[in-house]
């Protein structure tokens, strides 16, 4: 007699649950993404049209980033302490709101001031998409698969960014770049009281917030992506950079000292950095991001400035780059699971570093190089090792993690994210543009000379994520163990004894 292995109605509701909350974290990290990388190709055209100087241009990204940085640990805890639907529904709502006057502004001053009101909504926004993940998927391969397709979507929009925006800016005008977001946001604003229990990803008990810790960690990393943002147009030992990073920095070892001896619950409590795959994780993180963010907006002007595309065809460029990080976080989650952490990182890592070679050497080619050889392939390998990394690298910075810190672990993990790509951007933005300088002399650039500039700052991208693969292969454990996601009482001190298996 056959067993009856239909599944309950119970279960069936669970499981549609799931996939809803799936859908809604996919939706969340899609726009916060695609915002973050669909405006490069616009910046031309918003120049023109709202009157911006070339000084000041760089803030419609600076904005945004240094409000999206300095508020994501925040956003991260109060995901813990509030409850994941109140924190993602607020932060979904800010976001499209302040996207929505994004695209209304008639002001530099306007604009500005938008773009960061959408950098502290997705602070909020984004650390909750991933502690749903967390709080919903134990531990194991189904919590490998969705975490593949959290990546693959953050993927997509990362390569979609540019290629929409050129469709948009081209047919619609800039202004549709910001608006696209709107009509998401709002629906997913609506369907999320529905999807997520009052009480998700909450403590459970009473609630209490170290806003000492949030101020001191806010203002420090705020202070130094500043500084490190604005060594781009000023001299490293500019009295507007270097104060301001060493106030920074000086502010954020007050925190960690706060957080050990005088925090009473902890905004980042220092257990959480015994667990191995933690720590291992956001330090090849910090590494790999130093490489990539900046190597997609490079690529937009190496596309525009060198080669001569027009936004339409630039966007479209991109898209071999976009199917690359489409196969690479689709396969992400098995491989991962089968090789481990460790080693799925330096597998994948080795593997952009070998694409980001190919596209220095391309571009060393200059503007007469032939597309398919110096751009389409070596962007496809990578686009298919730097964003399959994500996935092991996140399973990795989430193990062991109980759903009471599930928030700030998601935080910690988009903040170093966030200050590596800042921090890579101002330094390759600086090689290429010193290379540049050198390489024109007393001239205007020609496009010859941004190629080589442009070619050395992708050669420093290559060993960026090479040092990735390498630190992976050090630090990382060979395996994570264990499942805490239904274990809400533990404490981060306790879960981070025997919860993590080193290998090797």
């Amino acid at each position: 007699m056959k067993a009856d292995v239909t599944p309950s109605i119970e279960q069936r509701t669970e499981r549609r649950r799931e996939r809803l909350v799936l859908v809604l974290a996919c939706a969340g990290t899609f726009v916060v993404v695609l915002d973050a990388t669909i405006v490069s190709v616009a910046l031309p055209d918003i120049r023109v049209d709202l009157g911006y100087s070339a000084a000041a241009l760089p803030w419609v990204v600076n904005a945004y980033t240094l409000a999206f940085a300095g508020f994501l640990l925040l956003g991260g805890r109060c995901c813990d302490v509030y409850g994941l639907r109140r924190i993602l529904c607020l932060g979904m709502a800010f976001f499209t709101a302040a996207g929505l006057f994004c695209g209304l502004a008639v002001s530099p001053a306007m604009l500005s001031a938008a773009r960061a009101a959408q950098g502290l909504g997705a602070a909020f926004l984004m650390p909750a998409t991933l502690a749903a993940l967390t709080a919903t998927f134990p531990e194991g391969p189904r919590r490998a698969r969705v975490l593949g397709t959290w990546s693959a979507v953050g993927g997509i929009a990362a390569t979609a960014g540019p290629v929409l925006g050129g469709v948009l800016t081209q047919w619609l005008g800039w202004r549709w770049v910001f608006l696209v977001n709107v009509p998401l946001g709002i629906a997913a604003v609506l369907v999320t009281p529905g999807v997520l229990a009052p009480s998700a990803g909450g403590t459970g008990g009473r609630r209490r917030l170290d806003v000492v810790g949030a101020a001191l960690v806010t203002a420090g990393s705020a202070a130094v992506v500043f500084a490190v943002m604005r060594s781009e147009s000023a001299a490293w030992a500019s009295p507007s950079v270097w104060p301001v990073l060493t106030g920074g920095l000086l502010v954020l070892g007050l925190f960690v000292v706060h957080q050990g001896r005088w925090a009473a619950d902890a905004l980042l409590p220092p257990g959480l950095f015994r667990l191995r795959s933690v720590r291992s994780a956001n330090a090849v993180m910090f590494l790999l991001t130093l490489g990539f963010v900046a190597t997609l907006i490079l690529l937009s002007f190496d596309l525009q400035y060198v080669h001569g595309y027009a936004p339409l065809r630039a966007g479209a460029g991109f898209l071999p780059i976009g199917l690359g990080m489409m196969i690479g976080a689709r396969t992400a989650g098995p491989l991962s699971l089968r090789l481990g952490p460790r080693g799925a990182v330096a597998l994948y890592c080795a593997l952009g570093a070998l694409g980001l070679a190919g596209l220095a050497a391309g571009a060393t080619t200059g503007p007469d190089g032939p597309y398919w050889s110096t751009i389409a392939i070596p962007g496809a390998l990578f686009g298919i090792g730097t964003a399959a990394a994500f996935t092991p690298i996140t399973l990795a910075a989430t193990a062991g993690v109980p759903p009471a810190r599930g928030g700030v672990a998601a935080g910690l993990l988009n903040t170093v994210r966030q200050v590596g790509g800042a921090v890579g951007l101002a330094v390759l933005s600086t090689v290429a543009a010193s290379t540049t300088a050198a390489r024109a002399g007393d001239r205007a650039p020609t496009p010859a000379a941004l190629a080589d500039g442009y070619a050395a700052a992708f050669a420093v991208a290559a060993g960026c994520v090479a040092g990735a693969a390498v630190s992976a292969l050090v630090a990382m454990p060979r395996a994570v163990a264990g499942s805490a996601s239904r274990r809400g009482s533990a404490s981060p001190e306790q879960e981070g004894r025997g919860r993590v298996r080193a290998g090797g």
